[in-house]
């Protein structure tokens, strides 16, 4: 298998895109608006919440202000909090078993993109009854309409709550693996400034520069977007360029901390359909080998993809350089500029160029995983062979 049966496969798929019903969730969006959600949820009719967040968030109190609304309303819930940062097979399972246990009609993912990961994989296996999560992996293996669920981001990165996709990590092999279909994408997003306030310089950094991943990944990728999907991913590389530093400076800054969860929903629903490439595709096996937090790698490993690509990515990162008000001669000026803009922002917020993390014996496996996700469904500018991963796996070692 190589470029050519990848490059069919593609357009085939292209062709069948026009088939999927894609949709966007709505929102509730501005601060406080999480308060509001517990009367939604009871206007379309749902009685009982599984919440699937995680410990942390717990411990901090953010689902505090939610809580006590649902209480008021009258909405009951059970709390699912033992998310890890890469949700791995074992927590679905154990939400699973909640949500049946107690009777819930639908869900709310609360968190960062774990949480939602988690989420959609318990809203999978609920309908794919007799199933493991590893049997569900790839595209549309699940065909079935699943609980509702109402997203509340609680970082501006992933865009979980807006795609169609879950990333769940097999718990004894650590392969990291994708479970992508339509009824997987939550049918309402909170977009609630408030709860990013407290979010740590290092976390806002990596979460945002996740986004712009999704939105640069999509935005260069060839083959699947539409005009929805290249105005979604160029609105968001502007929100990013214009907020991204502004939120790292000052967490207490709500206008910025809003548009960094804007370009967050904007690129997730942009890669939606657009795709993601191969820095996706190396960094999900660093999360599932090491435990790399996903917005980590994202970071790292970007602007040495997109250095990689070379001219084959040029004109649309020049298109993206002119979006930020970049100038220059030609594209591959213009491009270069795009890419150094990324480089000069990582070293600013303190993230490293590289990972010290990788070791030798696990290159073929990074290798293995890597190709096996990307090709032949991500329409990436160029494609690349195992020489070429490797290349990648020693340009970003540190």
């Amino acid at each position: 298998m190589g470029k050519n049966y990848a490059r069919a496969y593609q357009g085939v798929f292209k062709v069948g895109m026009y088939a999927i019903p894609w949709g966007m969730p709505k929102t509730l969006e501005g601060p406080g608006a999480v308060k509001k959600l517990p009367a939604l949820i009871k206007e379309k009719g749902n009685k009982k919440a599984l919440i699937v967040t995680d410990k942390m968030l717990m411990s901090l109190g953010l689902l505090n202000n939610m809580l006590s609304a649902m209480d008021d309303c009258g909405l009951e819930y059970v709390i699912y909090d033992g998310v890890q940062p890469n949700p791995t097979n074992i927590n679905v399972g154990e939400g699973l078993k909640l949500f049946k246990e107690n009777n819930c009609d639908c869900m709310i993912a609360f968190g960062g993109g774990s949480p939602m990961d988690c989420c959609k994989g318990i809203g999978a296996l609920a309908v794919k009854k007799n199933k493991e999560m590893a049997q569900l992996k790839g595209l549309f293996r699940v065909l079935h309409k699943i609980p509702t669920i109402y997203a509340v981001p609680t970082t501006a990165g992933t865009g979980s709550e807006t795609t169609v996709a879950a990333v769940i990590t097999d718990a004894e092999t650590h392969h990291k693996y994708t479970v992508m279909d339509t009824c997987l994408m939550p049918k309402y997003a909170v977009l609630d400034p408030e709860l990013t306030v407290g979010l740590p310089p290092k976390v806002t950094s990596t979460t945002g520069m996740d986004a712009l991943c999704h939105a640069v990944e999509s935005y260069t990728n060839k083959t699947y977007n539409s005009s929805l999907e290249k105005k979604l991913s160029e609105d968001a590389v502007r929100l990013i360029y214009n907020n991204l530093y502004k939120a790292y400076c000052d967490g207490s800054d709500l206008e910025a901390r809003h548009n960094m969860q804007k370009a967050a929903f904007y690129a997730g629903r942009a890669f939606t359909r657009g795709c993601v490439g191969y820095v996706h595709a190396v960094g999900h096996t660093l999360g599932g080998l090491y435990g790399t937090p996903h917005g980590l790698a994202m970071s790292v490993i970007l602007p040495h993809v997109l250095r990689q690509y070379g001219s084959s990515a040029h004109e649309r990162l020049a298109r993206l350089a002119e979006v930020c008000g970049m100038t220059g001669k030609n594209d591959a000026e213009k491009a270069e500029k795009f890419i150094s803009w990324i480089e000069e922002m990582k070293e600013k917020m303190d993230i490293p160029i590289g990972l010290d993390v990788i070791k030798d014996v696990d290159i073929p496996q990074i290798i293995k995983w890597a190709s096996k996700e990307a090709n032949p469904l991500y329409p990436t500018p160029t494609y690349w062979y195992d020489h070429d991963f490797e290349k990648l796996i020693e340009t970003i070692r540190a």
